[in-house]
């Protein structure tokens, strides 16, 4: 799996790039469907695809990963170098959404994906990471505990006010893989 940032060409993305996410995307109805984000989780455009990327890379600090393999995008992980509120204190790194291709869940791209994140957050001296789940859920959380995330705390998210479950790890010496 070859992980690469995504990034404008000349201020706006790439349409082909954009096509490739938003199918990526249009895989996930069912977690669109519990999120919101989109008004129909059955027809998400390039268009909207293209706001809820800008406004992820809006934050100061965000990046946005594409994982592809044998040149296929399978998933995409929007990460926080810090809290977007300041005043939080809070002073881990986030994982804003780890998303894969439906139809390749369970393949280890998700696994491989995350490794990746924790793994940069690690090498830039990191010492936790932190994701928030959605309520509702229930993979998420599972596959997210699973990894070694421990609940934090119950909160709203920032974006909508959703309920959902913020999950930490600590980020020491890497597992043996």
């Amino acid at each position: 799996m070859i992980i690469e940032p995504l990034g404008p060409a000349g201020g706006a993305l790439p349409g082909p790039v954009l096509t490739e996410i938003t199918a990526l995307y249009a895989t996930n109805h069912a977690f669109f469907e519990i999120s919101g984000d989109f008004p129909d989780p059955h027809r998400i455009t390039v268009e909207q695809v293209a706001r809820a990327l800008a406004d992820e890379l809006a934050h100061d600090g965000a990046e946005v990963l594409l994982a592809r393999s044998a040149g296929r995008l399978v998933g995409l992980a929007a990460v926080l170098a810090h809290h977007p509120d300041p005043a939080s204190g809070d002073p881990d790194p986030w994982i804003g959404l780890l998303l894969v291709d439906a139809a390749a869940h369970r393949s280890g791209y998700g696994s491989a994906l995350a490794d990746h994140v924790e793994d940069r957050f690690r090498a830039a001296g990191r010492e936790a990471v932190r994701i928030a789940v959605l309520d509702g859920n229930a993979g998420a959380l599972a596959f997210w505990k699973a990894r070694g995330y421990a609940f934090l705390r119950h909160a709203e998210d920032r974006e909508l006010g959703r309920d959902c479950t913020v999950l930490r790890k600590e980020l020491r010496d890497p597992p043996a893989r």
